[in-house]
């Protein structure tokens, strides 16, 4: 029986990874923060499931790492933890560089340290590219320009672990994985709070406070990204994937569909920090804007190339951006 260590397990992406590779008959071991609160909500459904185990740990303790490591011999590690929220990056940088960056470093040497036949996958982002004056679709071959501490310091993991692959034969491969969301995706995050903005629009009629409209992005469904993780390492030789659907919307477009799911039809007025999103049915404010909602430094375009994995992997993206929308809208409904 294979063993997979998952960081990051109570995240979005952890628990859907848990159930796909549970599925695939895999033993698995996650690593979570000790905390005084619970933070298990995602993955309640499998703490008493055969073959699930959870470890107390902390990607910023690389003696942990190490012993965790040693003590559950995995033949795959997942490394999906991170300080993860590009807007927060530019309140606490130096804790995002040290989580995100940093703790990368530290699983790498623990992998290096303790067993070199182990695979690793590294979650990287879309955020690296930028989207610097570009308005073509970004795909591995693509300049790197990030524009937040959060994608820095993912660039740093990135070509952290491209060097020690090639320094040192490790098995590993990073993810480029575009905008991916669920009905599991943190409430801080712009889909969810579009989708959720929507349901307590219907109940309270308090409009939805958003930032920048214009941003475009590549948005797919996160169930089925993880597969792809789980494919890179399937590989006999590690390499480095976009995973996109190749086809970007502003979040406008992704507001006036969520509303559009729920029956209310928006119609659009003003420009800039006055543009408001207006119910046709009644007339009253479902949409505003709140300048405290736009990044220090915005990034307006990521839509991802992902024919290298296409043609690889043979992966292919099911969840069309409408259905995504969908999906969302009606689980808080």
């Amino acid at each position: 029986m294979y063993k997979a260590l998952i960081t990051g397990i109570t995240g979005q992406d952890g628990s859907y990874l848990s159930e796909h590779l549970l599925s695939l008959g895999y033993e698995v071991h996650g690593i979570v923060r000790r905390s005084s609160v619970f933070t298990t909500s995602r993955i309640d459904h499998l703490l008493n499931l055969k073959n699930f185990y959870l470890h107390h740990g902390d990607i910023n303790d690389s003696s942990n790492i190490g012993s965790l490591i040693r003590a559950i011999k995995p033949d795959e590690v997942y490394h999906l933890a991170a300080q993860s929220h590009v807007g927060v990056s530019f309140e606490v940088p130096e804790y995002t560089g040290d989580v995100t960056g940093l703790g990368t470093l530290r699983l790498l040497n623990a992998i290096k340290n303790e067993n070199l036949d182990i695979r690793m996958y590294n979650a990287s982002t879309s955020e690296m590219f930028g989207g610097f004056e570009s308005t073509q679709p970004q795909n591995e071959k693509t300049t790197f320009h990030p524009r937040s501490p959060y994608g820095t310091a993912k660039l740093y993991a990135h070509w952290i672990v491209v060097n020690y692959r090639s320094a040192f034969g490790l098995h590993a491969s990073n993810g480029i994985m575009f905008n991916h969301e669920s009905p599991r995706r943190g409430s801080t995050f712009v889909t969810k709070k579009i989708s959720e903005g929507v349901a307590k629009y219907l109940k309270f009629a308090a409009p939805l406070n958003l930032g920048n409209l214009d941003a475009v992005r590549d948005w797919g469904y996160a169930k089925e990204y993880v597969e792809m993780m789980h494919l890179m390492l399937q590989q006999k030789e590690p390499d480095d994937y976009v995973i996109a659907t190749g086809r970007g919307h502003s979040v406008r477009e992704f507001a006036t569909e969520a509303f559009s799911v729920a029956g209310v039809t928006v119609e659009w007025i003003n420009a800039g920090i006055n543009e408001k999103g207006i119910d046709s049915r009644n007339g009253k404010v479902c949409i505003e804007i709140d300048k405290k909602y736009f990044r220090p430094l915005e990034v307006d375009f990521l839509i991802g190339d992902a024919m290298k994995a296409q043609k690889n992997l043979g992966w292919q993206p099911k969840t069309d951006f409408y259905q995504l929308v969908k999906l969302m809208v009606e689980s808080e409904l």
